[in-house]
């Protein structure tokens, strides 16, 4: 009897000193935490990229929640979710997905199928293939390759207004009660997505006869939409710019007479500067992959162009 009661209490004193599953640790990484599922009561949309994210919010408003879980400091192409982000998305009432091979964690991850959306299914017929990409690694995602199906769609304006309307269908699908108001945001959106896309098909006059460098192979949308003569290195903004770096880029010059290096953010001063020693200048186009330091998507986008318009007066 004695006994029983000792081992009644040891574990009344084990379970009092458990941590509580419904309360995260607080040490727990930021991504765990900000996984946690929301209690707005609004039907949950998560996204796969920070364009994405911003489509849903202008078309849906304030009818819903939308969600994006990757971390500011990594490529959301190659994030690995955790096991709470999974839980989440995994609880999701609705998954806008990229396409185009996009979220590389999605293949390991068990989704419920009637929730996700391909927002680039209507012209996956048109995906770019790449086979000449090699391995590289920067951020904490890791090595990995840009090999397989080019990814960054949004970049062409109009495949961009393609995946914002499967965005509104989906979400007037899923709050059919707003469905006005949708198509009025949605009608908005796709108006300012043709003003870029008018404005970079303007500038693409300009281009047709400039040989052009990436810094990174992920313009081949924007090239083919454009009729850009574009070659890529594969190097960060930050890139320590040493020999093996400079002759990869002199054996692109030597048959491809390129004035213009575009960055995809803001190269540091050094580099800049060791570029113009070549004669090559530099200007930035953002992807904008993942939320922007300031700003939205429409203006970084808008900014872009305006770079490439004083570029290329």
């Amino acid at each position: 009897m004695k006994l029983r009661i000792f081992f009644s209490c040891l574990t009344l004193l084990l379970s009092a000193c458990k941590p509580s599953s419904t309360e995260p640790a607080a040490d727990a990484p930021a991504e765990k935490v900000a996984a946690a599922p929301a209690k707005s009561g609004k039907p949950q949309v998560l996204v796969a990229n920070y364009p994405l994210q911003y489509f849903a919010q202008r078309i849906a408003g304030d009818a819903v929640e939308v969600r994006f879980l990757a971390p500011k400091n990594e490529d959301p192409a190659f994030w690995q979710p955790v096991e709470a982000a999974v839980t989440a998305l995994q609880g999701a009432d609705l998954i806008l997905m990229n396409g185009a091979t996009y979220s590389k964690w999605a293949d390991k991850v068990t989704l419920p199928e009637s929730k996700v959306v391909d927002t680039s299914s209507a012209f996956a017929n048109n995906f770019i293939q790449i086979t000449d990409a090699t391995t590289h690694s920067h951020g904490p995602g890791g090595e990995h390759s840009h090999n397989g199906t080019a990814f960054t769609t949004w970049i062409d304006f109009k495949q961009a207004s393609l995946q914002a309307r499967a965005v509104s269908e989906a979400l007037i699908n899923l709050v059919p009660a707003a469905k006005e108001t949708m198509e009025k945001n949605a009608d908005a959106l796709k108006d300012e997505l043709d003003a870029l896309d008018d404005r970079m098909s303007a500038l693409s006059r300009r281009l047709v006869n400039q040989p052009l460098v990436a810094s990174h192979p992920v313009y081949h949308y924007l090239a083919r939409r454009y009729g850009m003569n574009l070659k890529s290195v594969l190097w960060e903004p930050d890139t320590v710019l040493d020999d093996k770096y400079m002759s990869d880029l002199n054996s692109i010059l030597a048959t491809h007479r390129a004035r213009w290096m575009i960055w995809e953010g803001e190269p540091t001063k050094d580099n800049v500067e060791k570029l113009a020693a070549l004669g090559l200048q530099s200007v930035v186009f953002e992807p904008c992959g993942n939320v922007p330091d300031s700003g939205d998507f429409m203006t970084v986008m808008k900014a872009n162009l305006a770079a490439l318009e004083q570029a290329f007066p």
